[in-house]
This record gives structure tokens, sequence and C-alpha cells, in this order.
């Protein structure tokens, strides 16, 4: 039986080939499910962290420049290159994980700093992640290729976009 494929409509054609390769380590619906919960959790603590990192002075006298909106600029410019329209998506989806960092700093509702809180999250989702994949019986991705940490998002993404229509 073959696999299930992204089908291309416009946009540039490698997005839909890291896509479908992603997907192929991807199939079971338990490791979907895993997925689906924590790779965002594993994004939001990834920003979480670096939003936490302290920063020169030089960067205090501008408002959200921190190591976080750095990377995070860098990332959504690496999805931009291959699709602008997942690219969109992930802005919106980043200004929802400045926006929990925010709502979780003002009042921590664990009594955890949010770099622990942040800590504790990511390596709990990483193991149901390592999880999914034993059920799934193939290895993450990101092994035969680091770059696979950031379409895990966008392989999220994707189907959301399909469901309501959009180009990816």
């Amino acid at each position: 039986m073959a696999k299930p494929q992204i089908a291309e409509k416009g946009g540039n054609r490698r997005i839909f080939a890291l896509l479908n390769e992603y997907g192929q380590s991807h199939q079971n619906g338990t490791n979907k499910l895993i997925h689906w919960i924590a790779v965002p959790v594993i994004f939001w603590t990834i920003v979480a962290l670096l939003w936490v990192i302290p920063v020169p002075e030089s960067f205090q006298s501008v408002p959200y420049l921190n190591w976080a909106t750095i990377a995070l600029l860098l990332t959504v410019i690496y999805y931009a290159v291959l699709s602008w329209t997942l690219a969109i998506g992930m802005v919106l989806f980043t200004f929802l994980c400045f926006a929990l960092i925010q709502l979780y700093s003002s009042a921590p509702p664990f009594g955890l700093a949010l770099w622990q809180f942040a800590v504790g999250a990511f390596v709990i989702a990483w193991i149901f992640q390592f999880v999914g994949h034993k059920i799934e019986g193939k290895k993450p991705s990101f092994f035969k290729d680091v770059q696979f940490l950031l379409i895990g998002p966008a392989w999220l993404m994707s189907f959301l976009y399909r469901k309501l229509g959009l180009p990816i």
C-alpha cells in the first residue's frame, strides 16, 4: 500500500519533499497523536528557555529583543524560504508561544520559574516522542537530518492548512 503524500499545489517543491519524508516515519495513529501534543510543547519550551537567557545591555533598550526573538526570526526566515504561507502560520504560532510565556511569567501556576517548568515539559515531551517512535517502529526523522527538528512543526501546520483549504 502506498504511503499518503502531501500533494503539491504551488509553493516550493522542497517543502513538499520534506513534509512527505517526515511523514514516512509518522504513519501510526498513536505516534501522530503524540506528535500533535509533544511537538508544540517542545517548540514552546525551546522558545521559553531562549526567552529567559540573559541578554546584553544593548538589547534591553529594544522591547522583546532577546535570544528567543532572534532565534525565531531566523526560524521564520527558514520557513519562508520553504513556504511563505507556512511561515505566516508559524509566525502566528510564535505569537501564541510569546503570549503563553507572558501568561506563565505573570503568575507561575506551579511555583516554578519559567525555565524550570520549560525544562520539565521539554523532557516529558521528548520521552513521549520517543515512545511514539517506538510504537511506530521507526527512528525520528532528525536522526537522519537535523533540519527535521524544524519540519515537525511545519508538518503539523500543513495538516491544519489542508483542513482549512489554505495553500502550503
